[in-house]
């Protein structure tokens, strides 16, 4: 009977423990849920199902290790958001895998996949042609985002008898108040066109950017970082 009571006392402790962890560690879907998420969540589980089935661990050591455990998570959670590199490698980096109906092996080499994965994803999103893909992007979650050609859009340019244009994928320039200098570069910018166009914006200051893209026609778009009241 002291058994069991201790074991409730053990199971509530440990509850309150995982509410109080995922409370500020953030909402978070289930399709959002990185590799290093999916790690962390075993881990944690572990942790809990180890110290409750001991006999020799009480409730105040299951509360002091979840509670540690969560305090490193909360910190990794800090530094990927303050730090790319960190990010990136914590929870991936999207990949282009299909470019104007074109699959890159090389990427597709680099994330495991092969051909029959990628035509799996392809139908999921109801397209069963890759000539039909303008751009098809891997996200760091597995999931895959395509854009199709400008001909199939819903209602369609044939259909409408309107000339067709090329489509451009949106370039992320500026993420968390750091440029990304790569993708800069990649469209053909500059640091100075860059200023130019934020001070347009009425903003003198990279870290004063909180998201900002480019698009050849659409032009930049730019969300400010929000002043904390």
């Amino acid at each position: 009977m002291m058994r069991f009571v201790y074991t409730a006392m053990e199971l509530v402790t440990g509850l309150i423990a995982l509410l109080v962890i995922t409370k500020i560690l953030g909402k978070r879907q289930l399709n959002q849920i990185t590799p290093f998420d999916f790690i962390s969540a075993i881990i944690l589980g572990e942790l809990l199902g180890n110290g409750i089935y001991n006999e020799d661990i009480g409730p105040l050591y299951i509360l002091s290790t979840l509670m540690l455990w969560g305090v490193l998570m909360l910190l990794i959670e800090i530094l990927s958001q303050k730090y790319l590199k960190l990010r990136g490698f914590l929870e991936g980096n999207p990949s282009i895998i299909i470019r104007s109906g074109m699959i890159d092996r090389k990427e597709l080499k680099k994330n495991r996949m092969d051909i029959n994965e990628l035509q799996n994803l392809l139908r999921q999103k109801d397209v069963f042609s890759v000539r039909d893909v303008e751009f098809g992007i891997l996200e760091s979650d597995g999931k895959l985002s395509i854009l199709k050609k400008s001909n199939l859009a819903q209602p369609t340019v044939e259909d409408l008898k309107l000339p067709q244009r090329t489509i451009d994928l949106p370039v992320v320039l500026i993420s968390d108040g750091e440029v990304l200098w790569d993708n800069l570069n990649d469209s053909g910018l500059n640091e100075q066109w860059l200023m130019e166009q934020l001070i347009k914006h009425k903003i003198s200051d990279v870290k004063q950017v909180f998201y900002a893209e480019w698009e050849d026609h659409r032009g930049i778009h730019i969300v400010p970082q929000k002043k904390e009241k």
